[in-house]
């Protein structure tokens, strides 16, 4: 089995799915690369471009059907701020350090870090541990996608 195409969460009917591709964020960032379904098979990924599988996506495999892109839950921290000003000078920081981010207007979703998690309070942010898929901002670079994560209720 081999994929080339990325069908976008949405976009198609994962009730149709012939398998599933279950993987955390760092495993869902990918460009060439044999993966293990959670069948048993297996299915090569051959895209032209590293892309970042978003929970929900769609393998298209050239033989007919479509494999649905799973993320594995991760433990993350759900950042917020009691003024849009706190959030925003927290967001600031996060991405001084590069961390992987999910953005929406009132709810920052990082990964688990106790380090950060004091940064982001003493800038006046708060922090809550939650367990749940990891889909971040993928950068401004030309040829790369938005995450359009919807967040606000994690």
């Amino acid at each position: 089995m081999r994929c080339t195409t990325i069908l976008p969460a949405g976009s198609w009917d994962a009730a149709t799915a012939i398998d599933v591709f279950t993987a955390d964020y760092e495993g869902r960032h990918r460009r060439r690369m044999m993966l293990d379904l959670d069948s048993g098979s297996r299915m090569l990924l051959d895209l032209e471009h590293t892309h970042h599988l978003k929970d929900g996506d769609g393998l298209k495999l050239e033989t007919g059907g479509v494999v649905l892109v799973s993320a594995l839950p991760e433990y993350l921290l759900r950042v917020t701020a009691d003024t849009a000003h706190d959030l925003l000078r927290v967001s600031w920081h996060l991405g001084n350090r590069h961390l992987p981010a999910a953005i929406s207007p009132d709810v920052i979703l990082i990964r688990d870090d106790h380090v950060i998690a004091d940064v982001i309070r003493g800038l006046g942010g708060k922090v809550e541990a939650v367990v749940g898929p990891f889909d971040p901002e993928t950068g401004a670079m030309p040829g790369r996608s938005e995450s359009g994560q919807a967040i606000s209720g994690a």
